[in-house]
Parts: C-alpha cells; sequence; structure tokens
C-alpha cells in the first residue's frame, strides 16, 4: 500500500439544500475541483466533515462516495472514530471493505480514555479493519493529551500515522525528528502549516485546502519538493490570514462559508450550527481575495 502524503484535504460533508442528505452531485463536483488542483488525498469524516452529526449509515455513505468519486487518482482516508469501540470497528471494516487506503481515528470524546483503554481500542480497530490508523490527536476535543513519546508508542496497536491537530510546535517537531522511525506525522493544525512543513512534515491535512488547494499545493510543491523556502513565504503569506481566520471562528462553519464563497455549493450546516454572519462572512471574502482567489 502506498504511503500517505502531501496535502490531504479535512473534506466537508456537502448537504442537500434541507441538511436531510448528503448532497452527492456537490460531493462529487467539489472532489473533483481538490483532485484537479493537484491535491494528495481526501480525508472524509473529520470535524470539517461534521461527522458528529452524521448517522452511522451516513458515515458509511460518506467514505463510499468519496472511494468512487477519488476514483483511485488520490488515495481516501476514511475518518471512523466514535465514542463506543463497537462503531469504531463496524465504520472501519466498512472502509476497508469499501476501498480507503487507512482510517483516522480520533480518540473518544465527552469522556476521556487512558493510554491503556485507547491502546485497546486502537488495537481492535486495526485487528478487525487490517487498515493502517492515522491517529487524530485534538486534545481540545477529546480530552486526551498525550506526549510525543506515548503518540509513538501507539505504533504497536496499528498507528503508522499521526495527524497533529495539537497546535503543540515543539512536540511536532520531536515527533518529526525524534520519532519518525515509529510513527509518520503530519501538522493538522492550520496555523502551523508553513512551520511543519518546513520541519520536515511529510503532508498536512488541511481544512483550508477545501478553499485554497491550488495555493495549497503550491505551498507543498514550493517548500516540501523544491525546498524554496522564499517562494513559500511568499505563499504561506497569502494563506496564514486565511487559517488563523478559520481558526479563530467555528471551524466547519468558517470553511463552508468559504466554500461557498468560491461558488461551491454546501448546503450549509446541521443544526445547532450555521454558516457564519453576513459581516463575517464579508470579511473572509475580503481575505480571500487580497490572496488572488476568485469569489462570486
Amino acid at each position: 500500500m502506498a504511503s500517505l502524503g502531501g496535502i490531504m484535504v479535512a473534506l466537508i460533508t456537502p448537504f442537500t439544500d434541507d441538511r436531510t442528505k448528503i448532497d452527492e452531485a456537490r460531493l462529487q463536483t467539489h472532489i473533483e475541483h481538490l483532485v484537479n488542483a493537484g491535491c494528495h488525498g481526501l480525508v472524509p469524516g473529520g470535524s470539517t466533515g461534521e461527522f458528529t452529526t452524521l448517522s452511522l449509515a451516513e458515515r458509511k455513505q460518506l467514505t463510499e462516495l468519496c472511494v468512487k468519486f477519488a476514483a483511485g487518482r488520490v488515495p481516501v482516508i476514511a475518518g471512523t472514530g466514535s465514542t463506543s469501540t463497537d462503531e469504531a470497528v463496524e465504520l472501519s471494516v466498512h472502509a476497508a471493505k469499501a476501498g480507503a487506503a487507512a482510517t483516522m481515528v480520533v480518540p473518544p470524546f465527552y469522556d476521556p480514555v487512558n493510554l491503556e483503554q485507547l491502546h485497546e481500542m486502537l488495537n481492535e480497530i486495526y485487528t478487525s479493519s487490517g487498515l493502517p490508523i492515522v491517529f487524530y490527536n485534538i486534545p481540545s476535543a477529546s480530552g486526551l493529551t498525550l506526549s510525543p513519546a506515548e503518540i509513538a508508542g501507539l505504533s504497536k496497536v496499528g498507528v503508522k500515522y499521526l495527524k497533529d491537530t495539537s497546535g503543540n510546535a515543539p512536540a511536532l517537531t520531536e515527533l518529526i525528528f525524534g520519532l519518525s522511525d515509529q510513527i509518520t506525522a503530519f501538522n493538522g493544525w492550520d496555523t502551523l502549516t508553513f512551520y511543519g512543513l518546513a520541519a520536515g512534515a511529510p503532508g498536512g491535512v488541511w481544512g483550508a485546502a477545501n478553499i485554497i488547494p491550488e495555493l495549497a499545493v503550491e505551498l507543498w510543491d514550493a517548500v516540501s519538493v523544491k525546498g524554496d523556502l522564499k517562494r513559500g513565504r511568499e505563499i504561506w503569506a497569502k494563506a496564514w490570514p486565511i487559517c488563523k481566520f478559520l481558526e479563530s471562528h467555528n471551524y466547519a462553519a468558517a470553511v463552508k462559508t468559504g466554500c461557498e464563497l468560491i461558488g461551491q455549493p454546501t448546503g450549509g450546516l446541521r443544526k445547532p450550527f450555521s454558516l457564519l454572519s453576513p459581516d463575517l462572512t464579508a470579511e473572509l471574502k475580503q481575505l480571500l481575495q487580497n490572496a488572488g482567489v476568485k469569489t462570486i
């Protein structure tokens, strides 16, 4: 199985206008845009994809659709985390059958697990599905804070990769430089994207790439492929204000609002969440225009 890397998009989940169903046509159009822009992977069913508002059947449907629309051009890393081990296992086994390249597993949220329980859960997911696991490290949501050594130790239970959404740059650095023989660390914190790539992370799981895929791929090519930090800084100067804005508001709402601004209908968010207010939408539109992104 090919290694994961590059710009992997933390994918939105487009809905029909009444938000009762996943909108297949909108999803296909969006995926075509991302693949044509040169993105290297799709990560559906994560926080940006509003997985907590999706039914079990919808989460399976989303994985199937993404694999279908990716059509082998880029890998699909299916979000299969749950507060229940049985549900996470069911989703992960389904992801393997559907053709996903890996699973992304967030630890149970609301009630944090301890390290022993986490190992047991991940081992059951890996043993059942056979797919490598991307561990979704997001302490702000899971309530679980692990040291870099503890994260690297998850390699014993099927974790091959890390999406680091801790915002902890020193910990990410330790994982990239000191523990890369155990786990491959991807940056997953928008405003640390340039740093993560410059430090040597072999990829990023990036929600902003839904809105600015061309800039995201340009940044990857400049920093990670060509080693051109000067050009990378020029691109990052355009992308960073957008990333800072996204992190300053409800993230999924901000990303979907950005998609609407570039002409990609999303159906909005499921309640209790909603697209950004008109004043914040206008602010984001200006940031996109400042970055040279065409808006409607």
